[in-house]
């Protein structure tokens, strides 16, 4: 969808330039008016388009599989490692993936919530408000300080085409009151009567009670998140999201997921890079987790190496004449996530049709886990570990009841209370969040789990990146913005940490020496 942000400037420069030669001005801006072309989309549109639009960059081949699956450490690079080395991860060649959400996604999501207000609809915009803040958690979780509350503002008279920087504080706090109004208002919409978005919401098809859920459980994320620098404030928001209308995900029914047609032309996006490129290997970082434990997700995950019908990791970030050299005997990615015919091979069939996941309930068993055991909640932290588990197991088709008992009751997942619990709830939260690497790599910064999580040898750092770097157009165009991100923030840097992650020893499992090479 082409944004229409530079409507207003085209229109006061029109008038600027007529005002000068004529003398009727009152319908000089009518020139900028093609009575055959709309000036603007329907908002329902407009959230279809955007909502592909965030899932294909936020779970896509730029960020997620040549980036964050290879920080996190589910994945490494087993061709052209730089990205496993963090080379190409650089600003210079992520500005895309910056400038673009803005400039595609955010912005139209932003116009559906302007349309939906001026309607005083909230089945409008409460789900784009949702959507908007789902996509500026992978913005701000990724940079840091960045441009929010004067953002996607460019067709508004009087706004500025370099908003300020604004400090991720701030954005959270922001967050939680912007969810909440999603929620709330979206109970308190009439029950009939009012158009909803309808089958132009890919995600829930207009249905008020998954959209509540989802915004109560995108608050809960967000409050554990800054557990370590504000407990106070992590604690009383993931209360209120638990005790917001419609409350957390229930079941897998409520998983936020996006529903791929798989049509050669919206397909998931890591059958779509997967159909050209045999770059990415399961790490063995993910395989020495899952292999000894026999765990059931692991033939779901990737497949066994061609060269001997095992599963075997690649390690991470190696030189490419190592790399090259485990192509046939490391694991590719599950046969689910394949298309077919690839370039390379023909593997699985429907892959492109396999639907991406926004968050699931397994996340939110995990949350509500760490929650009980920090004293949080009442309930056994035990009970919430083993449904996200068995969640987890469910939603990548694992049925066998006797099989996932067995990993159940194996001594290195059973749960175990006090830190070690926290340990490993903060593994299987790893665990399940394959194919989501933004959100793995934000937990690993969090918690420091698993502890297996390094560079490799030839990294360009010696520790773990804590951020990406900022934008190069940025750098362009809005340097005293970014100016002041890093003068609160810390240099534009891969080791510069982030708000909420400022003070690491707060974890109850973090370790010395927590991702240093």
């Amino acid at each position: 969808m082409t944004s229409l942000k530079t409507s207003a400037v085209v229109a006061a420069l029109a008038a600027t330039a007529l005002g000068a030669v004529a003398c009727d001005n009152s319908r000089l801006t009518d020139v900028n008016e093609n009575p055959n072309a709309a000036t603007s989309a329907p908002a329902p549109a407009l959230f279809t388009n955007a909502t592909r639009n965030a899932v294909s960059r936020w779970f896509g081949a730029g960020y997620d599989m040549r980036g964050t699956e290879f920080t996190a450490q589910h994945h490494a690079e087993v061709q052209y490692p730089d990205e496993d080395a963090y080379k190409r991860l650089q600003g210079g060649f992520t500005t895309g993936i910056f400038d673009g959400a803005y400039q595609v996604e955010q912005e139209d999501f932003q116009k559906v919530v302007d349309a939906g207000t001026e309607a005083n609809n909230a089945l409008i915009y409460g789900p784009a408000l949702v959507m908007r803040t789902w996509g500026f958690g992978y913005i701000i979780d990724t940079w840091g300080d960045v441009p929010y509350f004067d953002a996607l503002k460019g067709d508004v008279v009087g706004s500025s085409f370099s908003p300020n920087y604004d400090k991720q504080q701030a954005i959270y706090a922001d967050f939680f009151t912007v969810l909440n109004k999603a929620s709330v208002d979206m109970a308190a919409a009439p029950a009939s009567g009012i158009a909803d978005l309808g089958g132009a919401d890919p995600i829930y098809r207009g249905k008020r009670l998954p959209w509540q859920r989802f915004a109560n459980s995108l608050k809960a994320r967000f409050a554990m998140r800054i557990v370590n620098v504000d407990p106070a404030t992590a604690k009383t928001q993931f209360l209120a999201a638990m005790a917001a209308p419609g409350g957390l995900f229930t079941s897998n029914a409520d998983n936020a997921l996006f529903n791929w047609p798989g049509d050669g032309v919206y397909d998931n996006p890591w059958a779509a890079n997967l159909k050209t490129r045999d770059d990415n290997r399961l790490s063995n970082t993910l395989v020495d987790i899952m292999a000894p434990t026999g765990d059931p997700r692991l033939p779901v995950y990737g497949m066994p190496a061609e060269s001997d019908n095992t599963f075997r990791g690649l390690k991470n970030a190696l030189s490419q004449g190592e790399a090259s050299g485990f192509l046939t005997t490391t694991s590719r990615p599950g046969a689910i996530f394949f298309p077919g015919a690839t370039a390379y091979g023909t593997f699985g069939g429907n892959g492109a049709r396999l639907p991406s996941y926004l968050m699931t309930y397994a996340e939110v068993s995990f949350l509500l886990a760490e929650a009980a055991e920090r004293g949080w909640i009442a309930g056994s932290a035990a009970t919430f570990y083993n449904q996200g588990i068995q969640a987890s197991m469910e939603q990548w088709g694992v049925t066998d009841a006797a099989a996932i008992a067995a990993y159940l009751a194996r001594p290195e997942v059973a749960y175990t209370p006090g830190a070690a619990g926290l340990t490993k709830i903060a593994i299987q939260k790893w665990i399940a969040l394959y194919t989501d690497g933004g959100q793995a790599w934000a937990e690993w910064r969090r918690t420091c789990l698993p502890a297996t999580i390094r560079p490799g040898p030839t990294a360009i750092t010696n520790e773990v990146i804590r951020r990406f770097q900022y934008s190069t157009t940025e750098n362009a165009v809005n340097e005293e913005g970014e100016a002041s991100a890093i003068a609160n923030q810390g240099p534009d840097e891969f080791l510069t940490r982030i708000y909420w992650d400022k003070n690491p020893t707060a974890a109850p499992t973090w370790i010395p020496g927590c991702g240093v090479r």
